[in-house]
């Protein structure tokens, strides 16, 4: 063995500073051979008296200039873990861009990429779940709009990057995806398939699988870290030549990478809600564009950003206009709750009559509400008057320990009114359902019913969704009451009936995106109802249903929402027609939450940098998570670097107090 000297390494690690640090590569041994190159492999290290395991990103025979101490204070590394690198040269060139972007240490962003097994564990079989849905792996003969699709997503002559497949639920977007997923395969190349959550698309994950065997790497919450390695040498090592994935798999380190594939685009689980906040949209585009290949973006509800894109000519878009399983657009009808006689239930006259319909016809039905966010908004029962923020024109919230109706935009607060402002009726009050209390009364109401909760308070083991998935597509249940769990790519072939049986829930979020939000999942979620069948009928209930996103959604009208959507956003200045990024400040104490907040607003105000409009400091709109309390920050402006900039002074610049932490959001999906 010829032993050479040690030489210097830069090494990044999984803590909150922004910086690599320096030691002496550990002394080869016969048992510890060192790499010939040891960039991207790990290395475990002593730091701060205890050890740890960072990454190598740098190697040199001399001490690198920025090293901030001399060469006798440089200590050895204890030992090699890899005798190969994990981390690539374009993933740390991404995480260079994620550490300038996002604003979060350059080693968060490397381990966020990789997983953290220390040693290669095979995956026990390659399933998935308990209890598999056969899947027919023959190819689906393309209709002419799918081969359109295909052909001009891949035309070598074409100057266009971005592609979206658009079209109704049921028309056929994930046999474009394979095709061109086979296409590209063939030339050698490698395929990345992003889902939003493995669990919530299982349907999708068998395709692909059955398309493409042991070719393929699925990458999914349920692996353990070790299992996670393996699946990441083998594709390393083109073992595996597809990765379908959530979110991170957008990291996965295909060697001839030729596609990247976004399903559900609009889904808001693309973003990273810990640091490194990324956007595996921003991340997949960054790729496609340095390698100049192809992007599919895909969904019946593309985000807003995405449409506008479309609209300008910068995303090319490519239609789907027909469901293939000879089902037909249900019949979308919506129910004023504020009508009903009595107010106390939460199934309407005519939403129950129609699930009587569907259980004699031994047909199925599904029941959702979306429980995310606040369930209290202030209302008038009269006149249907909600209480908005004079500045904003966004729902205020009722903060109940304080008695007050607030905008978590501006700060703007008021005592809640006593009658209501618009009509002077004192029948007003404070609107919402919960999952249980519909749960109770559908069993009254169909007592001889069999009924599935599908919702996170009612899952207690592992793999029980799938199980109640698996169970409702089998005629096992007669009607499923389900939180976004049932909206997202799920095919039940029995299913007649989707209720939705509060509309207005997250409408009254304090949220820009609240109106997008709330078109999306009612247009998923009907969806779902009559795809094999032409008598498919989704009943959506509201007090509201002269709002946009209910309105559009049940007249089935996306392009007028789209526009009315854009043109409100624009008025108002805000995505896509502006750039956010939000800086919240926690701490245990809430004073020092608001004042280390309104010292940054200050500082900021003082700086005034060009094109950055600072809004708040405010509380978060959900003021206290895990016993932090948590104020805000929004810096606005038309383009992000000044935004980045301003940020880098708080972020790099500004000592916060020891208790305060502070949280950078760049391009937020929501604002609570």
């Amino acid at each position: 063995m010829n032993c050479r000297k040690p030489r210097f390494i830069n090494v990044v690690l999984n803590v909150p500073v922004n910086q690599a640090f320096t030691y002496l590569e550990p002394e080869e041994t016969e048992k510890n051979p060192l790499p010939e190159n040891p960039f991207g492999c790990r290395v475990e290290i002593k730091f701060s008296n205890r050890k740890t395991t960072g990454f190598v990103v740098y190697a040199s025979d001399t001490l690198p200039e920025n090293c901030a101490v001399g060469t006798d204070r440089i200590r050895s590394a204890i030992r090699y873990i890899d005798t190969e690198p994990l981390l690539t040269q374009e993933l740390y060139s991404l995480a260079q861009f994620m550490s300038e972007y996002y604003l979060s240490p350059i080693g968060e962003c490397v381990f966020a990429m990789i997983p953290s097994g220390k040693r290669e564990t095979d995956i026990p079989g390659f399933s998935l779940f308990q209890d598999e849905k056969s899947f027919d792996a023959k190819k689906l003969t393309l209709s002419s709009e799918q081969q359109d699709a295909v052909e001009g997503i891949l035309n070598p002559s074409s100057q266009k990057l971005f592609h979206y497949l658009y079209g109704t639920t049921g028309s056929g977007k994930t046999e474009v995806f394979l095709t061109c997923a086979e296409r590209l395969m063939a030339q050698g190349k490698g395929v990345i398939y992003l889902v939003p959550e493995i669990g919530l698309t299982p349907q999708v994950v068998e395709a692909v699988r059955a398309r493409f065997g042991d070719t393929a790497a699925v990458l999914h919450s349920q692996l353990t870290p070790s299992q996670r390695l393996g699946e990441w040498r083998r594709i390393l090592h083109r073992e595996a030549r597809v990765v379908i994935g959530a979110r991170s798999a957008v990291f996965a380190p295909l060697p001839d990478l030729g596609l990247i594939i976004i399903d559900e685009e609009h889904d808001s689980s693309y973003k990273s809600g810990s640091s490194p906040r990324y956007h595996a949209r921003q991340i997949a585009m960054l790729r496609c564009k340095r390698k100049s290949i192809p992007l599919i973006m895909g969904s019946a509800t593309p985000s807003m950003e995405a449409w506008h894109s479309m609209e300008k000519g910068s995303i090319c878009r490519h239609l789907l206009t027909k469901r293939l399983a000879g089902g037909a657009v249900p019949e979308i009808s919506c129910v004023n709750l504020s009508l009903e006689p009595g107010g106390e239930s939460c199934i309407s006259r005519r939403l129950q009559e129609e699930m009587k319909t569907a259980i004699a016809e031994k047909k199925q039905t599904i029941l959702f509400l979306n429980r995310r966010g606040f369930t209290h908004f202030f209302r008038c029962s009269d006149c249907g008057f909600e209480l908005k923020c004079k500045n904003c024109s966004v729902a205020m919230t009722y903060h109940k320990s304080e008695n007050r109706l607030r905008c978590h935009y501006c700060g703007y607060s008021v005592s809640p009114p006593q009658q209501c402002p618009e009509c002077g009726s004192l029948d007003i009050g404070y609107s919402g359902f919960g999952t249980e209390y519909i749960e109770s009364e559908v069993k009254a109401k169909f007592p001889n019913a069999r009924i599935t909760r599908a919702d996170t308070d009612s899952l207690h083991h592992k793999g029980e969704l799938q199980e109640k998935f698996d169970a409702f597509r089998k005629g096992e249940s007669d009607i499923m009451l389900g939180t976004q769990m049932v909206a997202k790519g799920l095919n039940f072939p029995n299913l007649k009936l989707v209720g939705v049986v509060l509309a207005d829930t997250s409408l009254h979020l304090p949220d820009f995106r609240a109106s997008e939000k709330t078109f999306a999942l009612i247009t998923q979620v009907a969806g779902r109802a009559g795809r094999f069948f032409p008598d498919g009928k989704v009943i959506i209930q509201s007090y509201s249903p002269e709002r946009d996103a209910i309105d559009f959604a049940v007249r089935g009208d996306v392009s007028g929402f789209y526009q009315r959507e854009l043109e409100m956003r624009q008025m108002l200045g805000f995505p896509p027609y502006s750039r956010l990024l939000r800086l919240v400040f926690r701490s245990q104490q809430q004073n020092a939450a608001m004042i280390a907040a309104q010292s940054g607003a200050n500082i900021l105000q003082k700086r005034n940098i060009a094109g950055v409009e600072i809004l708040g400091p405010s509380e978060c709109p959900l003021e206290m998570v895990n016993n932090k309390h948590r104020y805000q920050i929004l810096l606005r402006g038309q383009n992000i670097n000044p935004l980045l900039q301003a940020a880098r002074i708080l972020v790099w610049g500004y000592k916060a107090p020891k208790d305060v932490y502070i949280e950078v959001d760049t391009d937020p999906v929501d604002l609570l």
